[in-house]
């Protein structure tokens, strides 16, 4: 019997062990090398060099921990035609056709949504911000590190689906945000969960023993 209340947590707690150690960011900062490759990569893609002043200093800046993007969105109500979803399709169309690669992307990297939700009124408070009254759709997205995004960012595919996301858009802002109070950290919530189920689990096995 000793046994098998011995498995019964062991099991359980290896997995555990596992997930965290593949969702927790483990890796460090990005190196001076790595980030002088993405300064090479995004300078041989003819990037904007304000994009490049942008992404060089979020990554230069990279703590080596997770970080959660904020977007907020408008869609467009006319987007324009691209050649993989046709002169009909409407903004979740082409925003679908962006993330059939970002899902995949995401998820493989730990990287997830913690937060979706659509607009139920205009902006309530707008301080210094021109034509901000009305959004769609918010949502906030967590990032394992910085070395992740740009993973993600640089595969050669991302380019050729990321026009569709800024078609499918009237305005967005989008910022990198690093968590200071998260309750929903599902290392916590899986945490809690296990120790309660094994818990309830343990007890039965030492009644059946009694």
């Amino acid at each position: 019997m000793k046994s098998v209340r011995l498995w019964v947590w062991l099991v359980p707690i290896i997995a555990y062990a596992a997930f965290w150690v593949w969702y927790t960011p483990l890796s460090g900062p990005m190196t001076q090398t790595e980030i002088d490759d993405a300064v090479a990569y995004m300078e041989a893609n003819d990037y904007p060099e304000e994009r490049i002043a942008l992404v060089r200093g979020f990554l230069e800046a990279d703590d080596g921990g997770s970080f959660i993007m904020l977007n907020i969105m408008d869609a467009a109500d006319n987007p324009p035609s691209l050649p993989d979803t046709g002169p009909e399709a409407d903004a979740d169309a082409l925003l679908g056709h962006y993330m059939e690669y970002m899902w995949p992307a995401l998820l493989s990297r730990a990287c997830h949504p913690l937060f979706m939700g659509e607009a139920v009124g205009e902006s309530m408070d707008i301080v210094g911000i021109n034509g901000a009254e009305r959004w769609d759709t918010a949502a906030t997205m967590r990032y394992r590190s910085r070395r992740d995004l740009w993973e993600i960012a640089s595969n050669p595919v991302f380019g050729g689906r990321h026009e569709y996301k800024v078609a499918a858009l009237e305005k967005t802002v989008a910022f990198p945000v690093r968590p200071q109070l998260l309750l929903s950290d599902p290392r916590l919530l899986l945490a809690l969960l296990l120790l309660a189920v094994l818990g309830v689990v343990d007890a039965l096995i030492w009644r059946r023993k009694r």
